[in-house]
This record gives structure tokens, C-alpha cells and sequence, in this order.
């Protein structure tokens, strides 16, 4: 082989070997680029799901509370109809008393509860009420028995009040007690089965 074949296939190894060598360092950079790329990709990835995630929650809790908002003016809505609805229930159940107050059997309701009282009374001394719009009626009933009645100072919107003083009791027969009970334990049942 002579000089100059040696001096070509020196120069041919040479080149071959340095192209190997910087396509080595070419793909080893690569890999370091992609690798870089890659873990770039997954932060930013990771980073995006955590505000995604971050965002629907405070989304979800917005509307948690947009929800109770309305639930609770809905609710307070209610209440105020119920209230209504009651107040005028209850009011024409005062008209539907005070008609019942002008029959008969307004009058045998109280002699039933005169005699209730007295039973209670057992013989000993009673003070007995009576509503103050019902002093009309007052010689209707004190004519059967000798028991004297006593006019409140203010309406009891009808019925009877008893006082036995010597063991301290008060008898409540009155409609505005009775009234004020009912009114108290009122409830609207409403759904399906109360239609």
C-alpha cells in the first residue's frame, strides 16, 4: 500500500469515526433535549390538571352556595305564605266562632263547661269568667243555678275562665286559649297524600 492509499484510508477512517463520534453526540443531545421536553410536558401537564381541578372546585362550591342562597329565600318564601295562609285560616275560624256564638248551642257549650268547672270545683268557692261580649248571655245562665259570674275585663273571644282559689287553679275554657293552642301546633302537610 502506498503513502498516498494510506493517507486516504487514514483520512476515510478519520472522517468515518468522527461522524460516528458526532452522530453519537447528536442523538445523546437529542435524548437530553427530548427528556427536558418530556419532563417539561408532564409538569406543565400536571400544573394544568391541578388549576382544572382547582377551578371546578371553587366552581362547585360557588354554586354550593348560589344553591343554599336560593334554598334559603325559597324557604323563607314559604314560610311567609304559610304564614299568610294560616293568619287567614285562622282568622275566618274566629268568623265561624263568632257565628257560633249567636246559636243555641253556643249557650249549651257554656253550661256544659259551667258544669265542668264545678265538678272540678268540688263544692268550694269559684270565681267564673265569663267573655266580656257574652254579659248578654249572663241571665241565660245564671237562672238555672245559684252561681254567680264575674265579666273579664277583656275578650277571651268566648267560652269560660275559672279561678278556685283555695287550691290555686285556673280552668281555661276560653276560645282564644284554645285558638292560640291550635294555631301553635298548625302545620301544612302537603305532598301526595294529603290532596
Amino acid at each position: 500500500m502506498t503513502t498516498e492509499e494510506k493517507l486516504k484510508h487514514f483520512e476515510e477512517s478519520s472522517i468515518a469515526k468522527a461522524t460516528s463520534l458526532a452522530s453519537d453526540m447528536v442523538g445523546e443531545h437529542q435524548k437530553a433535549l427530548d427528556k427536558i421536553f418530556s419532563d417539561h410536558k408532564q409538569g406543565k401537564d400536571r400544573q394544568v390538571a391541578l388549576q382544572i381541578r382547582t377551578e371546578t372546585e371553587s366552581i362547585q362550591r360557588a354554586n354550593n352556595m348560589e344553591l343554599s342562597k336560593e334554598q334559603l329565600k325559597l324557604k323563607r318564601l314559604l314560610t311567609q305564605h304559610q304564614n299568610e295562609l294560616k293568619d287567614k285560616l285562622f282568622s275566618e275560624v274566629i268568623d265561624k266562632l263568632d257565628a257560633y256564638k249567636k246559636t243555641d248551642d253556643y249557650i249549651a257549650l257554656l253550661k256544659l263547661q259551667v258544669e265542668d268547672i264545678l265538678r272540678i270545683a268540688r263544692g268550694q268557692e269559684v270565681h267564673i269568667y265569663l267573655d266580656v261580649d257574652d254579659a248578654p248571655l249572663l241571665d241565660c245562665l245564671t237562672s238555672e243555678k245559684n252561681i254567680s259570674f264575674m265579666i273579664a275585663k277583656s275578650s277571651f273571644l268566648g267560652g269560660t275562665k275559672a279561678v278556685i282559689p283555695s287550691r290555686r287553679i285556673l280552668i281555661d275554657h276560653s276560645f282564644q286559649t284554645k285558638l292560640e293552642e291550635m294555631k301553635k301546633e298548625f302545620t301544612f302537610n302537603g305532598g301526595m297524600i294529603h290532596e
